[in-house]
């Protein structure tokens, strides 16, 4: 029986390449999206989620839950970016980028524990750090160190699971769009940063994974 992935964000370049590389091998993959328009192609198994409302993601993980038993690998590839100074940046988009990147990050994990198979793999994915705390990305560094907090504190939590954090560099997707900043050449692409973190997978990795 083929294994069963559940891919948070699965909308965005890299989570649309995580369900398509995980459909090729196989696997059954439930996308979880705020929109699924376009996802059909990917995989049948589709559920709407916006992760910034805890009823919607527990809606979502219920639904998910009448289709398959236990889920082996859960990856959460949400998230934005807004660049904004501080003195400038309203509440709302504070919120919005905290929500996509941190609080859904939680709701989702929160959800999702109870349908995690005993051995199962989480991902979240994260950012370089030390690259990351350039001005006008209090939002997106703030977010991001805390989801380096709250995945450390859940891998001590969930120790007979394999719990890991992906920094990756990099990576070439609509985001850049949303920043002042130039795409670094050597980008990644999203297939390559997907099969990097499938990598990751495979190699059964733990704790914090830099790309």
């Amino acid at each position: 029986m083929s294994k069963t992935a559940m891919i948070w964000g699965a909308g965005g370049g890299i989570g649309r390449a995580l369900v398509s590389k995980l459909r090729d091998e196989g696997w059954r993959v439930l996308a979880m999206s705020r929109q699924t328009t376009g996802l059909k192609d990917l995989t049948p198994h589709l559920f709407e989620a916006d992760v910034a409302y805890p009823g919607s993601v527990e809606w979502a993980v219920a639904r998910a839950s009448q289709k398959v038993d236990q889920v082996d690998l859960w990856i959460y590839a949400a998230g934005d970016i807004a660049a904004s100074k501080v003195a400038e940046i309203s509440a709302d988009s504070w919120q919005r980028i905290l929500d996509a990147n941190l609080v859904g990050a939680y709701l989702a994990t929160h959800f999702s524990l109870p349908l995690l198979a005993r051995d199962g793999h989480m991902i979240f994915l994260g950012a370089v750090s030390e690259r990351l705390r350039l001005p006008r990305l209090s939002a997106y560094a703030s977010a991001k160190a805390g989801l380096e907090a709250f995945v450390e504190v859940l891998g001590k939590e969930e120790r007979k699971r394999t719990i890991t954090l992906v920094r990756p560099a990099a990576v070439d997707t609509r985001l850049w769009d949303k920043v002042p900043f130039k795409l670094p050449s050597g980008a990644m692409s999203p297939d390559e940063a997907a099969t990097r973190i499938l990598a990751a997978y495979h190699d059964r990795y733990r704790g914090v994974l830099d790309l």
